[in-house]
């Protein structure tokens, strides 16, 4: 019994080895939407959500918009990524994927940076919803109604 307390005692101390992943991780925002990205070097398939991009983005033009990254640096069918994306709505979700994956493919090689930065692909779009603001109507501008008479 006094055995079995010692093994366990010296497992506790000793703590595993962390491996470096073997992916490249990276944030990408917009709105209030927030891509995390995962790249992974090989041939793969783009994962959002646990589903795959062309069933979470079935229209034309979205597949051309995240595939863009890829296709100025010349990368297409070099990378994969798992992608988890939360917050706003669809078309935010689809820039915040553009902008992780851009920032990604920066990491994975830096030599890509320009490109990217010429395409506007680095930049954080800012513009967010405006708060409303209390003593107005419904909306953020919309002012009350005052009678006439």
């Amino acid at each position: 019994m006094a055995k079995d307390q010692q093994e366990k005692q010296s497992t506790s101390i000793h703590k595993p080895k962390r491996r470096a992943p073997n992916y490249i991780s990276a944030h990408g925002r917009r709105k209030e939407a927030v891509a995390r990205v995962r790249l992974y070097g090989g041939k793969g398939e783009i994962t959002v959500n646990d589903k795959p991009m062309g069933s979470y983005f079935p229209q034309k033009l979205a597949e051309i918009k995240w595939k863009k990254p890829f296709v100025l640096t010349k990368t297409e069918g070099k990378y994969y990524a798992i992608i988890k994306t939360e917050g706003s709505g669809k078309n935010s979700q689809l820039d915040a994927i553009v902008h992780g994956l851009s920032r990604a493919l920066i990491l994975a090689n830096p030599e890509f940076r320009p490109i990217l930065k010429k395409a506007g692909l680095l930049t954080r779009d800012p513009r967010v919803k405006e708060r409303r603001k209390y003593g107005l109507a419904q909306k953020a501008r919309k002012g009350k109604q005052s009678p006439k008479r």
